[in-house]
C-alpha cells in the first residue's frame, strides 16, 4: 500500500463492502471527505457510516490518529496525509 493518501482500517463486519481488504487508501481531506471517497470505491460503506442526516451514527466510533473525532471536530476533522483512520464499531453489553 502507497503512503500516499491515508490508510482507513475496516472493521471485520464491514469488510464484504471493501473486498475482504482490511485496510484502504483514500486521498487525505476532512472525515467527512474520507467517508465520500470510500463509499466512491467501495458503494454502501456510507450508509453504514451515517444516518441519513449525514451524522455519525451512534454505534460508531471513528478515530483518526487515535483520537475519537466526538472529541474533535467532528466529521470535519481533518485527516493529513499519512495519518491512519480507523473505523470501530460500538461495543454494546452488559
Amino acid at each position: 500500500m502507497s503512503a500516499a493518501g491515508v490508510i482507513v482500517r475496516v472493521p471485520a463486519q464491514l469488510r464484504t463492502l471493501t473486498g475482504g481488504e482490511r485496510e484502504v487508501a483514500v486521498p487525505a481531506g476532512s472525515v467527512r471527505d474520507v467517508i465520500g471517497s470510500l463509499e466512491t470505491a467501495h458503494p454502501g460503506l456510507q450508509e453504514r457510516l451515517l444516518n441519513e442526516d449525514g451524522s455519525l451514527r451512534r454505534f460508531v466510533n471513528v478515530f483518526v490518529a487515535d483520537e475519537d473525532v466526538r472529541f474533535l471536530d467532528g466529521l470535519r476533522t481533518p485527516v493529513a496525509e499519512g495519518q491512519t483512520v480507523s473505523i470501530v464499531p460500538a461495543v454494546a453489553g452488559g
